[in-house]
């Protein structure tokens, strides 16, 4: 396989990532044949997969513009991924264009991305770091010269922590991160549950044995489970809802069935 211009040195492109196969669901172009197969495998058992995405961005530019109009902006965006029309820079950046922003990815295909794309912008910047290791994110020097943790900032944890097993400890690191922030800070959530498919679980279960064989295991977790995250937040309206539901701004009734596959939610720290 040839080794396209952008893709770092350092990747094994004859591996799927996580982040590559979801830059395909959503349309994008940074993404190996390896990655194109892992998700055509994972869409013959739960084909809207790609819609499940489109509903998490869109969730996700609301979350920000929310967050912005409350007065915040710091942006902290763990599990950034590869950076695509609308990103949180640019939807912050519109509202208070002196938004600093901080993505963080441990892909090295999405660090090299948002770097290129974040060329020139002195209020937004990457780190190479992983969710697991918060004190590593927390004490990064990209971290340190854009991000004022004495005042609020908008965490956003969008469609990452189902790929944190329990064995890693999801639970704290979401805790580590919300001690670390101040009071009024916002965590912006999305997370794969099996309530809301519209399929049985068991056909489901097909596209979670397929991120299993690629070593990226997909943690389905209940609602019960996911609203664990928010502990030490006051929920926002409407609460922890399909994404759809969360402030639309046109008729979730007109939504694809697939949109309404797992939670979102936004919590306010005490």
């Amino acid at each position: 396989m040839e080794r396209p211009a952008w893709a770092p040195r350092s990747i094994d492109i004859s591996v799927p990532s996580v982040s590559r196969i979801y830059d395909y669901y959503l349309g994008g172009s940074h993404n190996f044949e390896v990655d194109r197969e892992a998700a055509r495998k994972a869409m013959a058992h739960m084909p809207g997969l790609p819609k499940i995405m489109q509903a998490n961005r869109a969730f996700m530019r609301r979350a920000v513009r929310h967050a912005a109009a409350a007065g915040i902006e710091q942006f902290l965006d763990i599990g950034s991924g590869i950076p695509t029309f609308g990103n949180v820079h640019e939807v912050a950046q519109q509202a208070h264009p002196g938004a600093r922003v901080v993505y963080v990815d441990h892909d090295p295909v999405a660090v090299a991305h948002s770097n290129a794309v974040l060329e020139g912008n002195e209020h937004a910047d990457v780190v190479a770091a992983d969710l697991r290791k918060p004190q590593e994110i927390l004490s990064s020097p990209q971290v340190e010269r854009l991000i004022d943790l004495n005042r609020p900032v908008a965490l956003l944890l969008v469609a990452i922590l189902h790929f944190v097993e329990d064995a890693d400890d999801p639970y704290g690191a979401v805790a580590q991160l919300r001690d670390a922030l101040a009071p009024g800070s916002l965590l912006v959530l999305t997370h794969a549950s099996y309530e809301g498919i519209p399929l049985p679980a068991e056909r489901a279960e097909g596209a979670v044995d397929v991120y299993k064989d690629i070593r990226n295991p997909l943690i389905m977790r209940s609602r019960d489970e996911i609203a664990r995250f928010f502990e030490g937040y006051d929920m926002v309206e409407p609460g922890l809802v399909p994404m759809p539901h969360w402030r639309p701004e046109s008729a979730p009734e007109d939504e694809d069935p697939y949109a309404f596959a797992g939670f979102a939610g936004v919590g306010i720290a005490a």
